[in-house]
């Protein structure tokens, strides 16, 4: 049944439905009618037969007590002015038939059925005929049955003369529906039309200044319409409000960056005036101290001597904090803003070149250190050299007061994603303080256990972060660090 509606327009949607209402309706009002009627006129027949029945079985009463069967059979002969009726037959007390009557050669016998126990009346539907029997009573007594078969095609010459008139009612009414659905149509459907069409036209061009046609009713579907419009007027002026918005926006954006821009680059050469401003000083206080180291102060007294002696031999290791320090803060300077020039890397060769330097730097430490063989990568050499530089620095530093000091740099494989690592059996940190770890001046050593200046893995983060990639750590206290990082299969976008 919904088939037959989909696809088609509301205006055949709505002539449809109403013709099909109309024809269901009227449907069922004819065969309720024709129902009735048929039980009706059954229902006649019987009673009138019955009535016949116990006429005949009172005027045979005689008949059967006196055992007369010519005299029941005129009785019964008085059937044949019923044209309906094919046969009736008298039953005496035995069962045997006692009269017998039948309209013509042609008709029926007669299969008699036996009156059930309690009945005096009864019938039975035999497909277009029916058999009543009604018993003879006298005095109390049962002297016999009467059962007469009649027909009841009538009952259908009414059924097909009233379908006839009924399909004739019918067409009528489905005709009289479809001309007032017709022109009803207009009055319903084509506000509806036209709303849909504006609708499509205003979901296509994006043309919120349209408006649907307004009907002449104020009823629902005008309401329809109305509301419809409203909308379109209050998405005109939030598209309208919405794009002064953006122009604005867009014009503040552009200003901001321009002083972000500006920003930076001021920022950037701040960095580079500090550096330079600062190592030339530094550099003249590592001089002076070393010749201060070297001169003779005999002329002092041996306090004074030892004393001098010992504040100049903590200047060298103050220098080298600071040298550290600035170093560290150029290359947070340089991780935020500096252009990426990201290139295929050997990272393997790169650990090892950076390990090399460690041993070199401190010969007496014993260290068994593993690379795995071919990690590559495609990112920026300089930043990479950072990242590394900071990740084994750590690891070696941090194992420098461990027996069998083991440092490894290796990767594994998550699906299509390349996780590299540093691991280390060194101090450790809490776990429950890895949030610290990434952030500016955030160390979780004293300086007197280990010396840094804190901003190291902040440095790193961000470089990881620039490329595409995630940094993260896992530990526990004595048991040694692991830092894990990845970086996209692609080169990373060349932005400042």
């Amino acid at each position: 049944m919904r088939r037959l509606f989909l696809g088609n327009s509301i205006s055949a949607k709505l002539i449809g439905m109403n013709v099909l209402v109309a024809a269901i309706a009227l449907s069922l009002a004819c065969t309720s009618f024709l129902v009735f009627d048929a039980l009706s006129v059954r229902k006649n027949l019987a009673s009138s037969l019955e009535t016949e029945a116990q006429i005949l079985g009172s005027n045979s009463v005689s008949a059967l007590l006196f055992n007369d069967s010519e005299s029941a059979t005129s009785t019964l002969s008085a059937l044949h002015n019923a044209p309906s009726v094919l046969g009736a037959v008298i039953v005496g007390p035995g069962g045997a038939p006692f009269a017998v009557y039948k309209r013509d050669e042609s008709s029926p016998s007669l299969n008699l059925s036996p009156m059930p126990a309690g009945h005096s009346t009864m019938d039975w539907n035999r497909g277009s005929q029916i058999l009543l029997g009604s018993q003879i009573q006298f005095q109390g007594k049962t002297l016999g049955t009467v059962y007469i078969l009649a027909e009841t095609s009538e009952i259908g010459r009414r059924i097909r003369r009233y379908f006839v008139i009924a399909s004739v009612i019918l067409l009528v009414c489905l005709g009289a529906a479809l001309i007032l659905t017709a022109s009803m149509r207009r009055v319903i459907a084509d506000p509806i039309v036209g709303l849909a069409g504006v609708a499509n036209t205003v979901t296509r061009e994006k043309d919120y200044s349209l408006r649907a046609p307004m009907p002449a009713d104020y009823d629902e579907v005008a309401v329809l319409v109305r509301s419809f419009n409203e909308m379109l007027g209050q998405i005109q002026e939030r598209d309208a409000a919405l794009l002064t918005s953006r122009n604005q926006l867009e014009e503040r954006v552009h200003e901001r960056t321009a002083e972000l821009e500006a920003a930076n680059k001021e920022l950037e050469a701040f960095s580079y005036s500090v550096a330079h401003d600062l190592r030339g000083p530094l550099d003249s206080i590592g001089n002076t101290t070393y010749l201060l180291q070297e001169a003779d102060w005999s002329g002092l007294n041996p306090a004074s001597s030892k004393q001098t002696r010992e504040m100049l031999g903590m200047l060298p290791s103050a220098t080298r904090r600071m040298s550290a320090l600035i170093d560290d803060l150029l290359d947070l300077s340089r991780s935020k803003s500096a252009m990426l020039h990201a290139e295929p890397l050997d990272l393997s060769g790169m650990a090892a070149a950076i390990l090399d330097d460690l041993k070199s730097s401190d010969p007496r430490r014993e260290v068994h250190v593993e690379i795995q063989p071919g990690l590559r990568a495609i990112a920026d050499r300089g930043l990479m050299r950072v990242v590394l530089s900071n990740l084994l620095g750590n690891a070696w530093k941090y194992t420098s007061r461990t027996p069998d000091a083991q440092i490894e740099f290796k990767c594994h494989y998550e699906g299509n994603l390349t996780v590299f690592y540093v691991c280390d059996n060194g101090a450790g940190f809490d776990p429950l303080l890895r949030d610290r770890l990434f952030q500016p001046f955030q160390r979780l050593h004293t300086q007197e256990e280990f010396t840094g200046t804190g901003i190291g893995l902040a440095t790193v983060a961000r470089i990881i972060s620039r490329h595409g990639g995630k940094i993260w750590a896992e530990s526990e206290p004595g048991q040694g660090a692991s830092f894990f990082f990845t970086l996209p299969s692609t080169a990373p976008s060349q932005v400042m």
